[in-house]
């Protein structure tokens, strides 16, 4: 139907009959990028190509750490409930990857199985042979928390003389695998063991182009006071920055993620506004995964382009008979020259390059004479891909966004329906600052009220009333900068003469009070802080 077009045409034309950005991904990857990664072997480098479940699955959150550090308790503690195949104690309990998923029917499902199911991601780990199968499986959870994500709990990461002991498998290409498909890599950490192992550290090594997903989680912080709390807070941002080696700092949640009452309850406040933050994180993934899919095929791109011109460079450096194998050996050893020959020729930033000793590793067991030369239509197709096909994509997220239904986008059920949108007195910042009084029979403000009509007599009213640039002069004494003080004035003002009567007055005392204690202002002025006098009133 479409002869007199070209091949371009076509696939582009592909792209603009699919509906939704998840399907755009699928057509841009298969059509423009697998071939570039075929033709250069870069699955034998660095990652398999993937396949339509990858794109389908759902958010996934991986939760690494060292041996109880608390990660199959948070699952219990965001689940609210057991899932098949748990188990918790101080030792190592967790001895396999356990991927918790939504389903009614509840079970487990052995990693032999779970990889060949057409409908789940994990085909590609078959090739890390039955020690890990044997060690892996999928726990079917009927929880309305996991119809938004999945959860994946990892063995602890052992410490000491244990890390000696050989696990049968490449445990950290295993956790390589994970942390490049999963759109959360929590990082635990117990507050009483900050110590990082030596099988730790090679892990967060090799977490080079994720750390926008890394999130790091300073658990069981109640165990501890609050002095005590301040310099293990400081050790562990000391000991990160010297292993994640990035000039930013690394956000940390500090918590107790378990439903025990609290030993130390001084930070109370503090670790229910850090679980505030943490849920609120963990609740926009389903919102935004179609994005986060978008940039990790952005991410791949980029990386299979430079692998490609990598094996192209190689192979033309290689003689074509003699002297092949000492050829290869020196291209290995001077591979930062060629390196930096890249860079310079098609102007590619440092960053985008795999790192080098693992490549080098890699480069010697491969026969160079079997690379493919440079093939310029491939590359070609991939920056097309980049500069068009990705901003088409990317214009279509926000149209696909205004037409879902907002109320699938958010995570509900088990801890997130407490903590996140709990409307009972027990709810985050309920009964503080301007919420306090909300539900009481008596006005609040009216408790501090003496204070308030005293500083409003000496203001020197006017038919009960003061003028503006009177309660200005009163209210600069707060210190507040005139946006808030502005946004005070609003909300004091309810009848909207430009002058504030005693009750209106009491009321902006309230509300400058309440900033100064610490808590934000409202947007609208609450009912409950509306002064009996002049409810039902409006302006």
């Amino acid at each position: 139907m479409f002869s007199w077009l070209s091949r371009d045409d076509i696939k582009k034309r592909h792209l603009q009959m699919c509906e939704s950005v998840l399907e755009g991904l699928k057509v841009v990857y298969k059509n423009k990028v697998l071939p570039l990664e075929s033709h250069y072997k870069f699955e034998d480098f660095h990652s398999p190509p993937l396949n339509d479940t990858d794109f389908d699955a759902k958010p996934m959150i991986l939760l690494v750490g060292q041996y109880s550090t608390g990660k199959t308790t948070f699952i219990r503690y965001i689940l609210e409930k057991d899932f098949p195949g748990i188990r918790i104690g101080p030792e190592p309990t967790t001895d396999s990857f356990v991927v918790v998923m939504y389903n009614e029917r509840e079970g487990i499902i052995p990693g032999n199985a779970l990889v060949v199911d057409p409908k789940k991601p994990f085909r590609p780990l078959s090739k890390y042979g039955n020690t890990f199968l044997n060690r892996f499986q999928c726990s079917h959870v009927s929880s309305n928390v996991l119809k938004g994500l999945t959860v994946v709990d990892t063995p602890g990461i052992l410490s000491g003389e244990k890390q000696r002991v050989d696990r049968g498998y490449d445990f950290h290409s295993v956790l390589e695998w994970f942390a490049e498909r999963v759109d959360r890599i929590i990082l635990l950490f117990d507050a009483h063991k900050l110590d990082i192992s030596d099988e730790f550290r090679c892990f967060l090594e090799r977490l080079r182009g994720q750390h926008d997903k890394i999130r790091i989680v300073l658990n069981k912080a109640d165990m501890i006071d609050h002095q005590q709390l301040m310099r293990v807070y400081g050790a562990l941002m000391w000991s990160l920055g010297k292993i994640l080696n990035t000039p930013e700092v690394e956000r940390v949640y500090v918590g107790s993620f378990w439903n025990q009452p609290l030993r130390y309850d001084i930070n109370r406040s503090l670790f229910e506004a850090e679980e505030q933050d943490l849920f609120s994180d963990l609740q926009s993934l389903p919102r935004n995964a179609a994005l986060r899919k978008l940039n990790d095929l952005i991410k791949r791109a980029r990386l299979a382009k430079v692998h490609a011109y990598i094996i192209a460079e190689l192979k033309k450096e290689m003689p074509s008979m003699f002297g092949r194998e000492n050829k290869k050996k020196e291209l290995i050893k001077n591979l930062s020259t060629i390196y930096e020959k890249i860079q310079r020729e098609h102007q590619i930033s440092p960053g985008d390059f795999p790192e080098i000793k693992r490549m080098q590793d890699q480069l010697q067991h491969h026969d160079f004479t079997k690379f493919n030369v440079m093939k310029p239509r491939l590359l070609e197709a991939v920056d097309r891909m980049l500069a068009e096909d990705i901003a088409r994509l990317m214009a279509m997220i926000p149209v696909e966004e205004a037409a879902s239904n907002k109320e699938n986008a958010v995570i509900r059920g088990g801890a997130f329906d407490g903590v996140m949108n709990d409307s009972t007195v027990f709810g985050f910042k309920r009964g503080e600052g301007a919420d306090a009084g909300a539900g009481d029979p008596d006005w609040i403000v009216a408790k501090d009220r003496f204070k308030y009509d005293q500083l409003f007599d000496n203001l020197n009213p006017v038919d009960g009333k003061i003028t503006g640039s009177a309660a200005k002069h009163e209210m600069l004494k707060s210190k507040l900068p005139n946006s808030v003080l502005g946004k005070v004035w609003k909300m004091s003002d309810i009848d909207k003469d430009g002058m504030l009567d005693a009750d209106e007055f009491a009321l902006a005392m309230h509300l400058i009070n309440i900033k100064l204690d610490g808590n934000d202002l409202p947007n609208d002025l609450p009912e409950h802080l509306v002064p009996p006098s002049k409810r039902g009133f409006q302006a």
